[in-house]
């Protein structure tokens, strides 16, 4: 039953509580000293977490801490993916955000203490997002995760698939001294650059003083990690693009004979230094036994550099072949040239939140809570790039042939440079392309003010409790992007740059070959050189330019009460409790953006249209509101002390994205000859609101052990995707904006710097149509699905075991047929978990497998689909209890070394292959 430890303690019961243990007074012991067996570990864990699921009204999962300072991961999401329902999104190996029965990060909110917690992202790949990332905290301070899958009154909205909320120790919690000090060695595989052992520490120290009226919690810890990824892949893949042959073209699919031809074929090597801070500050007060009050402050400080080398090519025509489906599976281009980049992505950020909770015991039957914060996420505070990088190349057309064939995991590379002296990779034959700066500086911070009251019944009657409250929230985000791009390619730009002080070697691709099926597939070589050392060469010759930030913010207001009753009955001689409350919210929503008027395109190369900015910012404000009413009434029936059964009914909503609701408009990279698209936010999105209900049997049969089998359903609606609209922009002036490619004049393109005035926008030049993009409320849709649990101990033999599946389906997939799609729901996806687990004595270990089925990730910009193919990771952890205080452990994630697979609509649309190596966490734990 788990370690066991004893000492004496005057209030071992309410240790024991907070650990879920229990507390038994010795014969012959005074009152003052009751010795304590605290009972702990992985069946402790999960015989909490059991009991959570067991009494809660509505559909609750749980995981608890399996000690002080100890969770079942060294990662939250890693912990989370265990949960029925629950699957996680990876980032470098490491779990991030999560999906809950097949619905996304975006449609599930995560609270701290039950406080919405802000979120801030600075790089423009990873988009404007309102979900927490799981990687920024550490799991240590965390006693315990609630997943709550129905909706209840009392809960913050925002969470169709779920609201998940992250409880963190108190000092009250314990009732004494308690302390914990961890250090631990992380172990990467996969580092080839750097440092593959780093340090993990993390400790905690708790107090009471004046006889438990007063109460102090430090904890803090410190990580650093190192890691690399390699990757083959490609840039996507675009639609009817090149030259192609369709006759093999299955037509009883793809009438309409649409191809699929991929921008380039890559292959990169990532190489990551990260360092993570988290902190917590627990001030607790008690003057008497009705009113208690806590102070906390939490911090979290995370940074992340990244090197990239990528070796590509890019089709600017293709030639080829298309399979049944449309792929254009062997593309070729004659008369091109290979690509060397660099990339240097820079993440900092700052979270810090500041609380203050104040219970009162009013009378013995009316209590009130009374909690406020207020909680920032700062992203790249100083303003420093979040993303750099630069490309180099071959000489135009100097490469007799490039090309790929997609017949396998991964794409054979095709590559003859016979006709170029000395070839592809001599230096001499390389010159410099184009570089681009772009990124967020990024701001989110919530005020939070939340009132809860409840009234006991002390009599006689079915009503047992009435729960009542009132919140406002202040949600505020601004965020300033900053993009600029140019080519400095002699051919475009006409100056032959001299990047001979840049120090560009290459390296064997060596291990990054074996891992996707050896060197014959790949590049030889990988290009290694310092992205800001061609930014300075570019600097140096007066070639660099910086496009004026736009900046964007979006300000929300909700108003939210909510009333709810909990009965406890009998039917039919059959114990029956019920809860059943409402919450009206009334949400205000306030956008603007800043930025610089448009003053004409410049044709400034054959492949770049340049936006000219003026230098007067100009201010533009959009504003919306909605009202919601969300009911919900939860059943629990308990068929005997073993069979439960239950029935809940809620209405959730998750609110539109942030970046969606930006009123500039934005124009999408213009270039000479293709499709002019733009696109601009909407203020006024609703947002999705579900109708949810859950039907569930569960048998507890024995301490720490049952099953259950659950069907959930959810009616959504006012799904958000893209409506296009065909209209003219204008320039700062009022005049429509023309293009000055389609009928250059002499001397155009021209990158001089001011530019030609004969390569400006002209109004004798063809007016443009912009296709823009505006996010609306577009579509209904209905999602279902099975959860199948069960946990068991094998007695006391120390054995036990966890298994489960969930099954999602819904009608809002994407039909990979259909090429007018912009919606669909992204995470839709089966999941499963296998665990197995033996503790006895001093010793515990356990082996996890956690699958999860293939499913769309997001639908790009193009209108092209990609999907995250079907995933298996094992996972291991064992622990030795050396003495009563001393703990050893070791945890090993994803030890067989997986392939992380996504694609286009089809499988041999390769996006991208990645593996990272095996990490292992070897480490030492004290507690006091």
């Amino acid at each position: 039953m788990g370690q066991v430890q004893r000492r004496a303690t005057a209030v071992a019961t309410a240790v024991s509580l907070a650990l879920g243990g229990t507390a038994i007074a010795q014969d012959g012991e005074t009152a003052g000293e009751i010795e304590e067996i605290v009972v702990k570990g992985i069946r402790s864990s999960l015989t909490n977490s059991a009991s959570v699921k067991r009494n809660a009204t509505g559909v609750v999962d749980a995981i608890t801490a399996v000690d002080i300072g100890k969770f079942p991961d060294t990662n939250l999401a890693e912990s989370l993916q265990r949960i029925p329902g629950v699957s996680i999104d990876r980032a470098n190996n490491e779990g991030n955000q999560v999906t809950v029965r097949g619905f996304g990060p975006s449609f599930n909110l995560v609270t701290l203490n039950n406080r919405q917690m802000p979120n801030s992202s600075a790089l423009q790949a990873a988009g404007i997002s309102r979900s927490f990332n799981f990687r920024e905290i550490a799991a240590e301070s965390v006693s315990g995760v609630n997943v709550y899958k129905t909706g209840r009154a009392h809960v913050p909205s925002g969470g169709i698939g779920a609201t998940i909320d992250v409880k963190t120790a108190k000092p009250f919690d314990y009732g004494g001294f308690r302390a914990f000090l961890s250090g631990t060695a992380i172990v990467d595989t996969s580092v080839e650059k750097g440092d593959d052992v780093t340090p993990e520490v993390s400790g905690m120290i708790s107090q009471t003083f004046a006889d438990g009226k007063f109460g102090v919690l430090l904890s803090g810890s410190h990580s650093e990690r190192q890691s690399r990824k390699d990757r083959v892949g490609t840039q996507g893949w675009i639609r009817n693009r090149g030259t192609v042959d369709t006759s093999a073209i299955d037509t009883s699919r793809n009438p309409t004979l649409q191809t699929f031809a991929p921008w380039t074929v890559d292959v990169d090597n990532w190489d990551y230094e990260r360092e993570r801070q988290n902190g917590q500050l627990v001030l607790q007060f008690a003057p008497t036994d009705r009113l208690s009050a806590t102070l906390d402050y939490t911090v979290s400080r995370f940074e992340e550099i990244v090197a990239m080398n990528r070796q590509s090519y890019w089709f600017d025509n293709p030639v080829g072949d298309a399979d049944e489906n449309g792929t254009l599976w062997n593309p070729r281009n004659p008369n091109d040239e290979l690509n060397f980049w660099a990339w240097e992505f820079f993440e900092e950020k700052e979270n810090d939140s500041v609380g203050l909770n104040i219970e009162w015991q009013a009378t013995d039957t009316l209590s009130f809570t009374l909690d406020f914060h207020d909680s920032t996420s700062h992203s790249n505070p100083d303003g420093d790039t979040a993303e750099t990088l630069a490309n180099l190349k071959n000489p135009a057309g100097s490469v007799a042939l490039i090309g790929a064939d997609f017949v396998g995991d991964i794409p054979a590379v095709i590559v003859d440079d016979s006709s170029l002296a000395g070839g592809s990779y001599e230096p001499a034959n390389i010159v410099a392309d184009l570089y681009q700066k772009r990124g967020y500086e990024m701001e989110n911070d919530i005020q939070q003010l939340q009132l809860h009251g409840s009234w006991e019944n002390q009599g006689d009657g079915a009503l047992t409790r009435i729960n009542f409250g009132i919140a406002n929230t202040e949600y505020d985000f601004d965020a300033a992007l900053s993009a600029t791009f140019s080519f400095v390619d002699p051919d475009f730009a006409g100056v032959d740059l001299d990047i001979s002080g840049l120090g560009l070697f290459f390296v064997p691709i060596g291990d990054t070959a074996d891992q996707f099926g050896g060197t014959e597939n790949l590049f030889p070589l990988i290009p290694q050189y310092d992205v800001n050392t061609f930014i300075g060469i570019v600097e140096a010759a007066d070639l660099f330019f910086v496009n004026p930030p736009t900046l964007d913010g979006v300000s929300e207001e909700t108003l939210a009460a909510y009333l709810s009753f909990d009965f406890e009955t009998e039917f039919n001689g059959l114990p029956v409790t019920l809860n059943a409350g409402v919450r009206y919210e009334e949400t205000d929503v306030d956008a603007f953006s800043v930025q610089n008027g448009i003053v004409a395109l410049n044709f400034r190369q054959p492949e770049e249209l340049q936006i000219v900015f003026d230098d007067q910012p100009t201010p533009q404000s959009l504003t919306g509101n909605y009202t919601r009413i969300l009911p919900n009434a939860d059943f629990r029936m308990d068929f005997t002390d073993e069979w439960v059964g239950r029935f809940s009914y809620s209405r959730t909503l998750s609110r539109a994205g942030i970046g969606a609701m930006f009123p500039s408009t934005t124009l999408n990279a213009p270039r000479p000859g293709d499709p002019f698209r733009a696109s601009q936010g909407n203020p006024n999105l609703l947002p999705l609101t579900s109708d949810n209900f859950d039907f569930s049997v569960e048998w507890y049969y024995d301490e720490g052990s049952y099953a259950s089998v659950g069907y959930f359903r959810k009616f959504v609606e006012n799904f958000i995707g893209a409506s296009f609209e065909n209209r003219v922009i204008f320039d700062v002036n009022g005049n429509p904006l023309t293009d000055p490619s389609a009928n250059p004049r002499a001397g155009c393109p021209d990158a001089s710097n001011p530019p030609n005035p004969n390569c400006l926008s002209q109004p004798g030049d063809p007016v443009i149509t912009w296709e823009v993009a505006t996010p609306g409320n577009l579509e209904n849709a209905e999602v279902d699905g099975w959860e199948l649990n069960a946990q068991h101990m094998f007695g006391d033999s120390g054995f036990g075991a966890i298994a489960n599946f969930t099954l999602v389906e819904g009608d809002v997939e994407f039909d990979v047929f259909r090429f007018d799609q912009t919606l669909a729901l992204t995470g839709l996806s089966d999941s499963a978990n296998l665990v197995g687990f033996y503790e006895r004595d001093r010793f515990e270990a356990r082996i996890a497998y956690n699958w999860r089925d293939d499913f769309l990730l997001t639908i790009l910009g193009s209108g092209e689909p990609v999907f995250t193919e079907a995933y298996g990771q094992w996972d291991i952890a064992a622990s030795f209890q050396v003495n009563d205080s001393v703990e050893v452990f070791v945890e090993g994630l994803n030890v067989t070394d997986e392939t992380v697979r996504r694609h286009g609509r089809f499988p041999e649309q390769l996006v991208d292959a990645e593996q990272y190596g095996p990490r292992y966490h070897f480490g030492v734990r004290a507690t006091f």
